[in-house]
């Protein structure tokens, strides 16, 4: 079982448009499912945390759910709900497939998350295209307000950008300008899922 990653934004349209190529032989974890619950705190306070930020996410339990995948174990992955900031009681049985797509922006910040992977990709993307998906997403999907997404985006995401992120880039094996919408990337991506399966 090869374990391939990505990273940074415009790379959800790249994994799914992967995803579509290889449907039943492809399970896809995302890094955020691992962000820490946090029931110490009122909702007012877990709104101010920095979610940005590599300890804010269990990749100690990424990492054992993607040992357990690559062994052929089923896994019971968190739920996390952005709207709520707030881990959920309940789990999502995953069953391991030939590939395993893993999706984060910090993933290859940690050395033993990193060595766990077999092709590493870096979705690079111009800073003012990612703000404003983050925008549109925060706004449309988690329930966020205008000035909430600026105001968290000029504390914590821009300066854990620069320091985690942005440095990450070196790890990478393959570095994708524009992310699914780069047809020679992505054409060159699934031939080399297919060479390996």
């Amino acid at each position: 079982m090869e374990l391939l990653e990505e990273q940074a934004l415009g790379k959800s349209t790249l994994a799914e448009n992967i995803r579509k190529e290889f449907a039943n032989d492809i399970t896809m974890i995302s890094h955020d499912y691992y962000y820490k619950a946090h029931p110490e705190l009122p909702f007012e306070e877990r709104t101010k945390l920095n979610y940005d930020h590599p300890d804010s996410i269990e990749t100690s339990l990424l990492i054992k759910h993607l040992k357990e995948l690559k062994k052929g174990h089923i896994i019971y992955r968190p739920e996390y709900s952005f709207v709520q900031h707030q881990r959920l009681d309940e789990t999502v049985e995953v069953i391991p497939k030939k590939v395993i797509i893993l999706d984060g922006i910090l993933i290859f910040e940690n050395k033993k998350l990193r060595d766990l992977m077999d092709i590493k990709i870096f979705v690079d993307t111009d800073a003012d295209i990612r703000f404003i998906r983050r925008l549109l997403r925060d706004v449309e999907k988690r329930g966020r307000t205008l000035n909430s997404v600026v105001t968290q985006y000029c504390t914590t995401v821009k300066p854990m950008h620069e320091q985690f992120v942005e440095p990450s880039k070196k790890f990478a094996d393959i570095i994708v300008p524009e992310g699914g919408h780069n047809e020679v990337a992505l054409n060159m991506i699934i031939e080399k899922v297919r060479s390996i399966m």
